[in-house]
């Protein structure tokens, strides 16, 4: 049986979220990513026609499109919406990874009896999508997974390109080596200093050519250029951390204003983990000074924890060991060693941890029902970042 690997990549998810809960951004070129001292995270499809890319710069994406509309990161939006997608796409098939927040291999081997051809599948897929979230999504279908991504990034945005195994020789000749899954900028100056600018120049030379030069990766891109590669989805592996952290518009040294940064990410990292179930041993504190120079400090807990205040007093802790010898344009703080289920009682538990895990619970909920706006910790409460 031919294999069929699907990949769905969400078209420029960020962007098109917040103009899909904001109409009056369609049409308008939508920037996520607000903070002069940031990078761009998304930009819409009309944001791209002024030059402007993902990991640019904001202060440079404002000189390109100074009429743009720059917002900030939703991640917890981001993150409802990406819930949502998955979801349909366990729907279509029991083979789903999830490579990141927008995008996914599918296994559709198989499901013809199930779904029909994979072009039906793709238009159903498609149009749940759009119908559940009002957003676009680009699909490729091909016989292993780097096909499957070349093909989805065919026909951008709201496309389908199907490549069927006797395509693959014809369209992998003329197909310009930048553009298989995995080659950055070096690997592709390093190839055109070899000649090599479409795929079908790979193949000019023998396999011993290529591992003496890349080693294993040199072995891939030949297999690569034979269109051969994986089929294997694996369709769940164990979340390693949950990390959250903000760019500051103006460099500070106030021990308290950045404690209270800690906080609210401290409640977004919490949060996050109830809502997966899962709790994390060891605190990361995470400083970035003006000089660029990054600093990281790690506690390991003596039992998992989700509990907000618990991240957060680490974490404050870990800073308040840390001389702030320069201002700070970056802070953050994740959690790690994770791991799923409730919490082992300790020998002599600590009964004030157990009311502020209940109070977390409580606040989760009302979040959920009526934003995060409603009602805040008592350390931020006049705090509006």
């Amino acid at each position: 049986m031919k294999h069929r690997i699907m990949h769905i990549d969400m078209d420029a998810f960020y962007a098109s979220i917040e103009q899909a809960d904001h109409p009056e951004w369609k049409g308008k070129p939508v920037i996520v990513g607000a903070s002069m001292r940031g990078v761009v995270c998304a930009a819409s499809y009309e944001a791209r026609k002024f030059g402007v890319r993902s990991a640019m710069p904001v202060f440079q994406a404002r000189r390109l499109c100074p009429g743009g509309v720059y917002l900030p990161v939703r991640m917890k939006r981001y993150r409802e919406v990406s819930s949502l997608v998955m979801e349909i796409f366990r729907q279509a098939s029991p083979l789903v990874e999830q490579v990141s927040i927008d995008e996914a291999y599918l296994d559709v081997t198989g499901t013809e009896k199930l779904h029909g051809p994979p072009e039906r599948l793709a238009a159903h897929i498609k149009e749940a999508v759009l119908e559940k979230t009002s957003l676009t999504c680009s699909i490729g279908i091909a016989p292993n997974r780097f096909l499957a991504k070349i093909a989805s990034e065919m026909k951008k945005p709201d496309g389908l390109t199907i490549i069927e195994e006797e395509e693959v020789p014809g369209l992998l000749q003329g197909l310009p080596v930048t553009q298989i899954p995995g080659i950055g900028s070096k690997t592709g100056e390093r190839l055109h200093a070899l000649g090599i600018r479409v795929v079908g120049d790979i193949l000019k030379f023998p396999l011993s050519f290529w591992t003496a030069r890349f080693g294993k990766s040199g072995a891939a891109l030949y297999e690569k250029a034979q269109g051969q590669g994986s089929c294997e989805i694996v369709s769940y592996s164990d979340p390693k951390s949950s990390s959250a952290e903000d760019t500051f518009d103006v460099d500070t040294d106030d021990p308290e204003e950045l404690k209270k940064w800690l906080l609210l990410q401290a409640e977004e990292v919490g949060r996050d983990l109830r809502a997966r179930g899962l709790r994390g041993k060891t605190v990361t504190l995470k400083v970035k000074f003006a000089d660029f120079k990054t600093l990281t400090r790690s506690r390991t807990l003596s039992a998992p924890t989700h509990c907000t205040e618990k991240i957060f007093l680490t974490a404050s802790r870990l800073l308040g060991h840390l001389p702030l010898t320069q201002k700070v344009r970056l802070i953050g703080v994740g959690v790690s060693h994770l791991v799923s289920g409730s919490r082992q009682m300790p020998l002599f538990p600590d009964r004030s941890f157990d009311r502020l895990e209940k109070l977390d619970v409580a606040l989760d909920e009302i979040h959920k029902k009526f934003g995060d706006k409603i009602l805040k910790r008592g350390r931020i409460a006049d705090f509006d970042p």
